[in-house]
């Protein structure tokens, strides 16, 4: 692959052979910058896993850089006040279903409650495209909907391993300090290792890479980086 100018210069910066302590990495990131828009930083954890495992959970980060989520819910009964109250955009049962099953997503997250994920069930293929499906796991199938708005528009996210044993999130932009950067990052790391499989033996996180946008990555010292 071929890289433009400006990017060759930013990789001169880089030691590929050093793997960088959390703190040096995220002021290092900074330096990197070379796209005139505010690059979004991410990380990329490779995970010691087995074909069978996987990690996955939701995490809020302490420094928050994206806009705040459109949360809709499944719901009926009394529970559709208590989403009105909390921010919801849009809340009902089959009125919203029938809206979604003809092709309205005009929101980031949806919520259902328990008594509701049987008829939700039948949205599963317009909403598994899009990553939408509400899920025990990551808090978003709830009778406490006033709790898991809140949460959600604070900027909880969920992270998850792909197919490779990789967990990709977006993490901080560009214009954050390197100490806020270095603590979101810092965050991840912990959850991640919170998830750690009980049967897993020896090294759990392999690497850690964090990069922007359009710059070269940097390697970090995953030992000690969650703050354990």
């Amino acid at each position: 692959m071929k890289h433009g100018k400006k990017y060759r210069e930013a990789a001169k910066k880089v030691d590929p052979a050093k793997v960088y302590q959390l703190d040096e990495a995220c002021k290092l990131i900074k330096e990197l910058k070379v796209a005139k828009f505010d690059e979004t930083v991410e990380a990329h954890v490779r995970l010691n896993l087995k074909k069978s495992q996987t990690v996955r959970d939701t995490l809020t980060l302490p420094h928050q850089f994206r806009p705040e989520k459109r949360v809709v819910v499944f719901c009926k009964g009394d529970k559709e006040k208590e989403a009105q109250e909390a921010g919801a955009i849009a809340y009902g049962a089959d009125e919203l279903i029938e809206k979604v099953k003809g092709g309205w997503l005009d929101f980031d997250i949806a919520i259902a409650t328990p008594d509701m994920m049987k008829d939700v069930g039948k949205l599963g293929m317009v909403l598994g495209r899009k990553g939408l499906m509400p899920n025990p796991k990551t808090g978003t199938v709830t009778f406490d909907i006033k709790n898991a708005i809140s949460e959600l528009k604070k900027g909880r996210t969920e992270f998850r391993s792909d197919k490779t044993n990789i967990v990709h999130l977006p993490v901080a932009k560009m214009s954050m300090t390197a100490e806020q950067i270095a603590e979101n990052v810092r965050t991840l790391l912990h959850e991640i290792e919170r998830k750690r499989p009980s049967d897993v033996k020896g090294e759990f996180v392999l690497s850690v890479y964090i990069a922007g946008t359009m710059t070269p990555s940097v390697h970090i010292a995953a030992e000690n980086a969650g703050g354990k």
